[in-house]
C-alpha cells in the first residue's frame, strides 16, 4: 500500500512561511489563519508534508482499508490561492458556506484568495462543525 506523503514534519511553521509566502498580504493572511485556528482548535501549529499548516490531528481508515492521519484543521497558503483544510459534508457545512463569502470548492478544500473576501465568523463556525464532525467519526486528538 503507498505510503501517505502528508505527514507531520518538524520544519518550523514561521521559517515556512517567511521563505516560501512572497506576498505581504499572504503572509499577514497566513499569520492571521494560524492566530483563529489555534485558538478554535486548541493546537499549535505544525507543518504536514512541505506546504500544509495544520492543528491537531485526526486519524481515518476507508473501507479499501487505506488509513493514515491528517490535521483536524489546516490551510496552505499556495501561489494563487489559499487552500483551506476546514470542511467536512455536513448539511450545516453546506448552509454556512451560503454566507461564507468569495470562495471556491474542491474536492477536499475551499480556495479563497484573501482573509478579506470571507466572513470569518463563518469560517469560525466551519472549523468547530468540522472538529465536531472528526471527533464523531474518526478517533480525533480532539478528544483529549
Amino acid at each position: 500500500m503507498a505510503k501517505n506523503k502528508t505527514i507531520q514534519t518538524k520544519v518550523n511553521v514561521i521559517d515556512f512561511i517567511n521563505s516560501y509566502v512572497d506576498n505581504e498580504q499572504k503572509k499577514i493572511d497566513s499569520n492571521n489563519l494560524i492566530e483563529l485556528m489555534e485558538k478554535w482548535s486548541g493546537f499549535e501549529p505544525k507543518m504536514w508534508g512541505p506546504t500544509i499548516i495544520g492543528f491537531g490531528s485526526y486519524h481515518y481508515k476507508y473501507a479499501s482499508g487505506h488509513e493514515g492521519d491528517a490535521p483536524l484543521l489546516g490551510f496552505s497558503p499556495r501561489k494563487a490561492q489559499f487552500s483551506l483544510y476546514i470542511y467536512s459534508k455536513t448539511d450545516k457545512s453546506d448552509e454556512l458556506l451560503k454566507d461564507f463569502g468569495k470562495f471556491k470548492m474542491g474536492k477536499a478544500c475551499i480556495y479563497v484568495k484573501k482573509l478579506a473576501d470571507i466572513d470569518i465568523s463563518i469560517l469560525e463556525k466551519l472549523c468547530t462543525e468540522t472538529i465536531e464532525y472528526l471527533n464523531e467519526h474518526h478517533e480525533c486528538a480532539c478528544r483529549n
